[in-house]
């Protein structure tokens, strides 16, 4: 993970490209000028709202095969080569069928994002979630559940059964307690399904809350938006935290 740090202004020269540097160490955020352009076709959101409808366009466009896969060329992975300013923080599950970059239609540069097994959070995770709206002001922070989700009918079936599963696998089982107890107690004739949707509205619920994020939220430089994606249609359902 490289540096939250800004790349400086770059202008076209008859020769060929100036290119502006920074001196950029780990993961350390470091504050320099705002981006003053960039190859992407629109400029970055810096509102919950705006990064909200970014993500969604996206969406639609991938629901409907209309994609313009920005960001994505030669031109754009020289400019974030040196930094990086997201405007999406995305914590999504890591089934293969769900990768944030393809079904919002976005490129380098344009999303951070962790996956783990059905959105399970441990402090690490959370710090990584953290990292964008702390360091670089990304204004949007998506927790995106799935159908058929794997990791929630496994997680379900171990606690339902009492059989714990092997290894660190356990590890996320423990992590998805809280939902499995909701569903239980809420009912219904897809546990697992409504299982996947408590799991994203408890996290979700949860990071809104925290106390390094809830005083972004406080002010509206952030909105923490709780998502369920049909592997079926493709399509993107808001499930809490839409931005008004």
């Amino acid at each position: 993970m490289h540096g939250a740090g800004h790349p400086d202004r770059r202008t076209l020269l008859a020769g060929g490209l100036a290119v502006g540097t920074l001196a950029l160490t780990g993961c350390t955020a470091t504050s320099a000028a705002p981006l003053a352009s960039s190859p992407s076709p629109e400029a970055r959101p810096t509102t919950p709202a705006a990064a909200f409808a970014r993500l969604m366009a996206g969406n639609r466009r991938w629901v409907s095969g209309d994609l313009r896969h920005p960001d994505r060329d030669p031109n754009r992975r020289e400019f974030v080569a040196q930094g990086q300013e997201p405007f999406g923080a995305i914590l999504s599950c890591i089934d293969s069928r769900v990768p944030p970059e393809l079904l919002f239609d976005t490129g380098l540069g344009d999303l951070y994002v962790m996956r783990t097994g059905g959105e399970a959070v441990d402090p690490v995770v959370t710090g990584s979630v953290e990292y964008g709206p702390m360091t670089s002001g990304t204004p949007l922070i998506m927790v995106l559940g799935h159908q058929r989700c794997g990791a929630v009918e496994a997680a379900y079936k171990s606690l339902r059964d009492g059989k714990p599963l092997p290894g660190n696998l356990q590890a996320i089982v423990r992590a998805l307690r809280p939902a499995y107890e909701q569903t239980v107690r809420q009912g219904g004739s897809d546990p697992v399904d409504t299982m996947a949707r408590v799991q994203v509205k408890l996290t979700a619920s949860d990071l809104r809350s925290n106390r390094d994020l809830a005083p972004l939220v406080a002010k509206g430089a952030l909105t923490v938006v709780g998502a369920y994606y049909s592997l079926d249609t493709g399509k993107v359902e808001v499930l809490t935290g839409a931005p008004s």
